[in-house]
């Protein structure tokens, strides 16, 4: 904790001395002396749920709205904050920057419009319910009073890195996407869940819909698997982003996420917020 004292030399003069000065802000040693036993969560009763942008809501209507009815059931019981994916249109200007040879932070810059145009649709949608869309500005700090005065904050995935976006360990493609965006956010204001609404009930070794009907039944489902078992298996595809496995290993607030099938059981939803297993469940080792 930093400290004032008076510089004797300096009279009246006051000085701060801080565990910091002089130190290496690299020296691994030295970083392991600030960890903290507990970190300050924000937002302790806010659950962050993250719609999938190609397994919900490209597929419209009928995907979307019997979601929204089930959070508008919720959202007097459970406070929530949603966050939409990109889906189909940021794979079409991912597949135009890559042809142009653009880079990951000029793509990363390209993708949040489109998540942001989801998230203005599922807020118009929600509207009469208390939907309000809102930025990664200060809106953040006030999830709580939105939630207590009964409306449900939008907002869009996309972490705001863009031009700083990371390099990509394979390929172009930004590593982190919507949903490393809604881990960020969840890890950040130490939220209560953070739950991801997709169009299968979990992960699988591999991605069904990439395997025929007669074998899905033989591919291997993990009902809850460790971050650090499922890094070491080392999967080729993954049901969320790859970068989330690290940022979860690193985490100081999210203990375990939980990917649901939202599509097919939407009333899932409701299960996962009432603290149910009712999805794939990674957690922190």
């Amino acid at each position: 904790m930093a400290k004032l004292k008076k510089e004797k030399t300096l009279k009246g003069r006051l000085h701060i001395d801080s565990p910091l000065m002089g130190e290496s802000l690299v020296s691994k040693e030295f970083l392991k002396k600030t960890d903290q036993q507990e970190y300050f969560r924000m937002h302790p009763d806010i659950n962050v749920l993250k719609i999938g942008g190609q397994s919900i809501i490209d597929r419209g209507k009928e995907a979307v709205l019997p979601i929204l009815d089930v959070l508008i059931k919720a959202k007097d019981k459970h406070k929530m904050i949603l966050m939409t994916g990109g889906g189909t249109r940021t794979r079409h200007v991912f597949s135009i920057g890559i042809d142009l040879g653009m880079p990951p932070g000029v793509l990363s810059k390209l993708a949040d419009k489109v998540s942001w145009q989801n998230a203005e649709m599922i807020s118009v949608l929600l509207a009469k319910h208390g939907g309000v869309k809102i930025g990664h500005g200060d809106n953040l700090e006030q999830l709580t009073m939105f939630c207590q005065l009964g409306y449900i904050p939008i907002t869009y995935g996309v972490p705001p890195y863009g031009y700083f976006e990371h390099p990509a360990e394979f390929g172009s493609i930004p590593p982190h996407r919507t949903d490393s965006g809604a881990f960020l956010l969840a890890e950040n204001i130490g939220a209560r869940s953070l739950i991801f609404l997709k169009d299968e009930k979990g992960l699988f070794e591999r991605d069904p819909k990439k395997v025929p009907a007669r074998d899905r039944k033989k591919l291997k489902y993990f009902d809850k698997i460790s971050v650090r078992k499922l890094r070491k298996l080392d999967l080729d595809d993954l049901i969320i982003e790859r970068d989330v496995l690290r940022l979860l290993e690193r985490a100081k607030n999210v203990r375990e996420l939980q990917v649901i099938d939202a599509l097919n059981h939407p009333e899932d939803i409701l299960g996962a917020l009432e603290g149910r297993h009712v999805g794939t469940i990674i957690y922190r080792d």
